[in-house]
């Protein structure tokens, strides 16, 4: 076992929390991780891990080995870099997670591109709306769409997302065209369950005078790309990203309503690990968000 590996061993089993989890990061069998784990703890004499058929628990020894251990590695993959130079490609597999809307809709389609630059490298892309740990799940990087709230990652912002109002003509003909904040709680609203905001609609006037509105609702989803959907068959007037509204906007399908008041913005944030050295893979693809998203 190369002294490395067993580094980047017990750092895998570390954050994960498990020797199975760390397998699957590594690319290990579970078999071999705990091998590695054993050899290093038999060159060093101590244990770093007690395991019982429930648990593994961190040793005081090897929390010391972890924090020890981490900066040795950061600056060896940055000599590593400094001594390959700007000739060196991303290689390996990078881990992504995005909402889902945001991973089908704008993500994936330009992905291809991002491979082609990049032959060495390999993209495993989760979809999810949860909020995950990335340390536990083996995440390099996430897109997030939204706020950030966790002091330990760094957050890169890429751009800004603003939400617009919409319904469809067939429903404004039917139910008539709000001119005005105040006549929405006389509208169906579909809400996005997964805004803080639920029915309290915060509008902005161009002079800066925001009120917010409580509307009416009879359906609440948790995904955006489903609330564009109901909207466009006619179930009320929706509060959306725009860039998922943008293509229906376009081809007539709805229309912006309360066009001369704006309401959120959602932020685009790149997020990884609170490390100085940042693999070249990850800073890739963060060049690559900046380039095809950046304002």
């Amino acid at each position: 076992m190369d002294t490395i590996d067993g580094m980047n061993t017990v750092i895998a089993v570390v954050e994960t929390g498990s020797f199975t989890a760390a397998s699957e990061r590594l690319g290990l069998s579970k078999a071999l991780v705990s091998k590695y784990v054993g050899e290093v703890e038999k060159r060093l004499g101590v244990r770093l891990f007690n395991r019982s058929t429930r648990r593994l628990a961190l040793t005081e020894a090897g929390q010391n080995y972890y924090d020890r251990v981490l900066p040795l590695l950061d600056e060896y993959h940055s000599m590593l870099d400094d001594v390959a130079g700007e000739q060196s490609q991303p290689r390996g597999i990078l881990r992504i997670s995005t909402p889902v809307t945001f991973g089908e809709m704008e993500l994936s389609p330009r992905l291809p591109g991002f491979l082609q630059k990049h032959p060495d490298l390999n993209v495993d892309l989760q979809l999810t709306d949860r909020m995950i740990d990335m340390l536990e799940e083996g995440i390099d990087v996430v897109v997030r769409i939204g706020s950030v709230d966790d002091s330990n990652l760094v957050a890169r912002h890429i751009k800004t997302y603003p939400l617009i109002l919409c319904a469809s003509p067939e429903y404004l003909k039917k139910n008539g065209t709000p001119h005005s904040p105040r006549q929405l709680p006389d509208h169906h609203c579909i809400i996005d369950s997964n805004f803080r905001i639920a029915r309290q609609w915060p509008l902005v006037k161009a002079d800066g005078t925001m009120q917010t509105v409580e509307v009416q609702s009879r359906v609440a989803v948790n995904s955006p790309r489903a609330v564009r959907e109901i909207t466009i068959a006619g179930g009320g007037i929706g509060l959306i990203p725009r860039f998922i509204i943008e293509d229906a906007l376009q081809e007539g399908l709805v229309k912006q309503v309360l066009p001369k008041y704006t309401t959120l913005e959602f932020g685009m944030y790149a997020i990884y690990p609170h490390r100085r050295y940042l693999s070249r893979k990850v800073r890739c693809f963060i060049d690559f968000l900046v380039r095809e998203f950046g304002e």
